[in-house]
Parts: structure tokens; sequence; C-alpha cells
């Protein structure tokens, strides 16, 4: 099961890849490495190697059908890309088109594409190699991008991207859809129809955002990164090696999770492996699933 129903809205899952990343150690270097051994039972196999200690988590796109448009959540790492610094993401070649179609999505019924943040991981199929040349792959969409991180993942802004992760990404996945007219920038908050609206999550990046669904008396957070791992409910103070500003990060990510609690909002993130999406509770100062959404596992 990949598909299900929150008020007037249909949520479709879009698999491009999932699997082991790298070490824990390393993607939360703060995480005590007690709190892996204590919950290895919520990690393994799903979240966590049990031999290796790998963090698992998926690339996966949110395909939303609301009002009579078609919305992709997030893009993935893409086609062809280069990316030298991350070895297994360099030039990949995966059937994500393919898997679309499974959902029925052909890139011309895009209606609209909403990048959360722009890290390469959530941009890359915004592009595909055509002749040669980037050329958007949904040539019918606008894409909503968070005008704070369009500026600083600008390289002409932000020198310092030179040889880090997201290298090349503004050229290849963001720059051709601008230049083609098809972004539209937003600040603080969007609404995108009656059910859906974008609101700044800042932390992660500069511009990072959620998407907040009301709809028939269901409510979801479509949460991008702002949690990584379940471990992250149990022990929130901790965010991912790749958080620019870890302090507000956090305060968001508690900001966030304290919403979807007291309101019963099912979590979406944009990476969790397993069955991906959760209903959360209180557990004292910090939270624990309640209940995983009916996704099947991958």
């Amino acid at each position: 099961m990949h598909e299900i129903k929150l008020g007037d809205v249909t949520v479709t899952r879009v698999e491009e890849t999932h699997g082991p990343i790298m070490p824990a150690r390393d993607f939360f270097p703060t995480m005590p490495e007690e709190a892996w051994q204590e919950h290895r039972d919520l990690l393994v196999p799903d979240h966590l190697s049990s031999d290796d200690d790998l963090v698992h988590v998926a690339m996966q796109t949110w395909v939303l059908r609301s009002e009579g448009r078609t919305i992709l959540i997030d893009t993935g790492i893409g086609n062809d890309k280069n990316r030298p610094a991350v070895e297994p993401w360099h030039r990949q070649q995966l059937d994500y088109l393919g898997r679309l179609a499974v959902a029925g999505v052909q890139p011309e019924d895009v209606d609209l594409v909403v990048n959360t943040h722009l890290h390469l991981d959530h941009v890359g199929w915004n592009t595909r190699l055509v002749d040669d040349e980037w050329a958007p792959t949904f040539p019918n969409a606008t894409y909503l991008m968070p005008a704070a991180d369009f500026h600083h993942w600008n390289p002409d802004n932000n020198p310092g991207i030179a040889g880090s992760i997201n290298e090349y990404a503004f050229e290849d996945s963001i720059a051709p859809v601008r230049a083609t007219g098809q972004v539209h920038l937003w600040e603080d908050s969007y609404v995108i129809d009656g059910n859906l609206r974008l609101e700044a999550a800042p932390g992660h990046t500069p511009g990072h955002a959620v998407i907040k669904l009301e709809s028939g008396g269901e409510r979801a957070l479509f949460a991008a990164d702002i949690i990584h791992t379940p471990l992250q409910l149990r022990h929130h103070h901790h965010g991912s090696c790749f958080c620019e500003d870890p302090v507000q990060a956090h305060a968001t990510r508690r900001r966030l999770l304290d919403w979807a609690a007291d309101t019963n909002a099912l979590v979406l993130p944009a990476h969790i492996s397993g069955r991906s999406a959760l209903e959360i509770e209180r557990c004292g100062e910090s939270y624990a699933v309640r209940e995983w959404a009916p996704f099947s596992r991958y």
C-alpha cells in the first residue's frame, strides 16, 4: 500500500531509493551512543542496520492530489547529476519516472512542485538531461522554492558551496527552472489551496519549510527534514550533521512536533524509511510513536 486519503487529499508515496546512508555517529554527531542501543527495538531493521550501525533513510516524493491539481513534495536526488562529494549519488541511474508513472503521474500532469528546501536530495528531479542540457522534468509545473534557500544556495552568494555536498545542485537543478520562468519564490508562509499551506521551518537550512494539511477533520505535517530518524522523537535536542543552524533547527523541531502531538496530525518526514509516516504522542519532555501509517514497509 502506497496511498492513503486524508480528508479531501489523496497522498501517494513514490520511492526514488532507500537503504543505509552513513554511520549513526557521523549522521548525528551529538547523539549519545547509548541512545542508539537503548532504542534498537524501535530502529532495527527499518531505520538502523543491526550489524554496522548505518542509519537507513528513504528518498521519496509525496504526491498530493488536491482540488484538482497534482502536487509533488520534493524530487529526490535525480539522474545523471554530478555529485562528486556523495559517490553513491554521482550520476546515478534510477527509474524514478517509471515509479511516478505507476502512481498515475506523467511529467506533464504535474501542476506544482514544492521544494521544501534546496538540498541536493530534494531538488534532483526538478530537471533531467535532454540533449546534454538540463531541462525541467515537469514542463507544466510551477516550482515553489523558499526565497531564503534560493539566495543561500546560489554559489554567487555563497562561495562555501564549492566542494560541499550541495556543489552543482543550484546550477543543474534550480537555475534551469528559474530560467524558464517556472519558479515562484515565497517567504514566511504560502497558501497552496484550501487544504494545504506552506510554513517556514528554518534551521536545517535558512529557508527550510513544511506543509500543513487540514482537510475534512484530518491533519498532517509534511515535515521535510525536521527529523531523519524516529530516535529524534525521544532525543529531540539532537539534529543531523547537515543542519545549518542546530539551535534554530531544534526550536523548529519542538514547535512542529508539539503541534503534531496536540492535533493528532500524521507526520510525513521526507526521509523516514519503513512505513514512512507516523502519529506521535507526548512522552514526558519528549515524544513517542503512537502509530505508524498504513504504508507498506520498504
